[in-house]
């Protein structure tokens, strides 16, 4: 099942490579973008774009779940000095 859940995991970080992924903030329902090039694994420092505050911020992330098609990225805004939640599809 670990494997299962690793496998799952590096899909979804080597496809955030290679595209923008689109999702919103869990809490605000705000649209957030994680841009190409991201590497969107546990400790990684990665850039989003909030659409609603037009503002591209810097995090690190914490926790990734998945789940069907999508995810649930765990972040911390260096920004804000909070945790995001960013559900991504």
């Amino acid at each position: 099942m670990k494997l299962i859940k690793t496998a799952t995991c590096l899909l979804f970080a080597i496809s955030s490579l290679a595209t923008a992924w689109d999702g919103v903030d869990a809490q605000t329902g705000n649209s957030v973008e994680i841009g190409k090039g991201n590497l969107v694994r546990y400790g990684q420092e990665i850039e989003f774009y909030d659409h609603e505050s037009g503002e591209t911020r810097n995090a690190t992330v914490e926790n990734i779940r998945t789940y069907g098609s999508g995810a649930e990225v765990e972040v911390y805004d260096h920004e804000s000095g909070e945790t995001r939640t960013l559900e991504m599809e």
